[in-house]
């Protein structure tokens, strides 16, 4: 039996993940992300919130998950692009707004 989820159940289930910390913006942006890459790949995702919070964090900038996930390779502010190409390189990003979603 498959139940199909909008964006914003999708966002909503997020929002709910005791476990996670997503803001509503990075729920509806990584949910948008999860729609597109199904109708893009013509895969169906089962949504498990454990494995999507395993496998997506959420960052107020590109500069913070590049030097969170690099671990002692520091740019400043003024590196947001440079943060992008260099998270681009190893993993999907999500941009939005108010932060970025980089897979795990």
């Amino acid at each position: 039996m498959i139940i199909t989820l909008s964006t914003y159940d999708i966002a909503d289930r997020l929002l709910r993940d005791n476990n996670a910390n997503w803001s509503r913006a990075g729920a509806f942006a990584l949910a948008e992300y999860l729609q597109n890459w199904e109708e893009e790949t013509g895969q169906v995702i089962e949504y498990n919130s454990c494995a999507i919070r395993c496998d997506y964090s959420e960052y107020p900038s590109a500069v913070e998950a590049h030097n969170d996930i690099t671990r002692g390779h520091d740019l400043t502010e003024d590196d947001e692009e440079t943060a992008l190409e260099r998270l681009r390189e190893v993993g999907q990003v999500i941009e939005f707004n108010w932060g970025v979603i980089v897979s795990n």
